[in-house]
């Protein structure tokens, strides 16, 4: 059974810290790939440095937040989610991060903080093309057996929950309507961001290639950099410890750069 984080800061709401870090001087907030939750990061809390805070997003539909309907797209989530940023509570630097729809999650994220005046430190985008050269899709639309080879093919499920009958059909309502959220998904005009922006993926994942990888760098006026990863789509199972390194790098990186005061002894 998966432990679900308790919610962030007084009003609850959809962020969820995985280790508490009370001198934090930065702070990397993980959004989940479709199908996914908060719990999918759990095991990264391991590996969370003393001074680096590492949060994750709960987004509507799954475990405590199951009653809740998936958002009719992305955008929609997205204003939800910028509401639940901790930045305004401790206005330490943040970095975003998201894998596979996540990132785009992350993006559209991170492109309402910018507009509020309140650009993250970073944004780290995992396994997917930039939002401009999304693919469109019918997966959504598929009869459940489709949708079930689906997920056999990506390895974004673990196959015993797709032999479980029971377990299909309680979360498959919800991987359909992620992928929904990810295949009509557009980008509405706008400014770009003014963050560095990091792409992540594996050199044999068949959801991006690498001319759209280089298209991420039309979304920001910062610096734009790859990295590339043996392995699928799900990478980060195998380089979950680099990939953890690499984001509290880019968040002490950031923490540098704006210095939050050492808490004083009373």
């Amino acid at each position: 059974m998966s432990v679900v984080p308790e919610p962030h800061g007084p009003r609850g709401g959809a962020v969820r810290p995985l280790a508490p870090r009370p001198y934090a001087r930065a702070r990397v907030l993980l959004f989940p790939h479709g199908g996914g939750s908060a719990s999918y990061y759990r095991p990264w809390a391991d590996a969370a440095p003393w001074d680096v805070e590492f949060l994750t997003v709960q987004y509507p539909g799954r475990e405590e937040r199951y009653g809740e309907p998936v958002p009719a797209d992305i955008q929609g989530m997205a204003a939800e989610l910028a509401d639940d940023v901790p930045s305004r509570v401790q206005p330490i630097p943040t970095v975003l991060f998201g894998h596979s729809m996540g990132a785009l999650v992350a993006y559209e994220v991170a492109r309402r903080l910018t507009a509020a005046g309140e650009s993250p430190a970073g944004l780290v985008v995992s396994g997917h093309p930039a939002p401009q050269l999304t693919r469109p899709g019918r997966v959504h639309l598929s009869d459940e057996d489709e949708l079930i080879e689906e997920l056999r093919r990506t390895e974004a499920t673990h196959r015993d929950l797709l032999d479980n009958p029971t377990l299909v059909q309680a979360f498959l309502p919800i991987i359909r309507g992620d992928y929904r959220l990810s295949e009509t998904y557009r980008p509405s005009p706008g400014e770009r961001l003014r963050t560095p922006v990091t792409v992540l993926y594996g050199d044999r994942d068949p959801e991006i290639h690498s001319w759209e990888a280089e298209g991420w760098r039309e979304v920001t006026d910062g610096v734009c950099r790859q990295r590339v990863f043996e392995g699928g789509h799900f990478y980060l199972e195998e380089h979950r410890a680099p990939v953890v390194e690499l984001l509290t790098a880019h968040a002490r990186t950031a923490s540098d750069a704006s210095p939050v005061p050492w808490p004083s002894a009373p």
